[in-house]
């Protein structure tokens, strides 16, 4: 299985802090049945450049290959891009997407979205080397127009929510309702660190295995391979 969205690099952004933390949060990735990590840490274009970004991401990616040990889940560079007025004017854009895939995952503001924000998406997504992953959408899509959401889905956009979702008695009845209507499409932990904000996505998988069955589950590993191998 894969984890689409946590901040599991050390010292890039306010998750891990240590490549020790690193690997003991990939420990707890493969104790939960992750094979794949996605790395995701947040870029905001206000506070850098591109090129900085990328070589900071690099360095601890490089860093931390070099105490991995066998038995945990593969890792592949992304990022958790912030949304602005204008992004899809940036020219490097492309170059935030999922290694290996066309996917980019964009965070958006947890605000009222104007129709500017709604129209600049479609036009991305209308990209044909791009595939817009809105991350963590429960958390904004509630407070959007509800026809929002439906015009997101039908230029396809693809959504990621957080495992939460799933874990939380008080919301998992409608990620599980969201997950069988296709208006769910990635899952991932968010994970920061082991302790206040750590790997859980396993309780995600076993909600789904256990509400919709482990043919469910492997077809929603076998659509986010086949994603990351475009």
């Amino acid at each position: 299985m894969i984890d689409w969205h946590n901040h599991i690099l050390p010292c890039v952004d306010d998750g891990s802090k240590s490549d020790y933390e690193s690997i003991r949060m990939l420990e707890m990735h493969a104790l939960q049945g992750v094979d794949t990590v996605v790395a995701t840490p947040h870029f905001y274009a206000n506070d850098e450049s591109s090129e900085c970004f990328f070589e900071r991401r690099q360095n601890a990616y490089d860093n931390l290959k070099k105490q991995l040990h066998s038995g945990l889940p593969k890792m592949v560079l992304g990022a958790e891009v912030r949304y602005y007025n204008g992004i899809s004017r940036m020219a490097e854009l492309k170059d935030f997407r999922i290694e290996g895939s066309k996917l980019l995952l964009l965070e958006m503001p947890s605000a009222v979205w104007t129709e500017y924000m709604i129209r600049e998406l479609i036009e991305l997504s209308s990209e044909s080397s791009l595939k817009i992953m809105l991350a963590h959408s429960e958390r904004y899509l509630g407070i959007q127009n509800k026809e929002v959401y439906g015009r997101l889905l039908e230029n396809d956009i693809l959504m990621q929510v957080n495992a939460d979702f799933f874990a939380s008695f008080s919301t998992k009845r409608r990620a599980v309702s969201m997950l069988n209507d296709g208006k769910i499409h990635f899952i991932g932990s968010d994970s920061h660190n082991t302790i206040s904000r750590p790997p859980n996505i396993g309780k995600a998988f076993d909600v789904i295995r256990k509400k919709m069955g482990d043919d469910f589950l492997n077809q929603m590993n076998e659509y986010g391979n086949s994603m990351l191998n475009q």
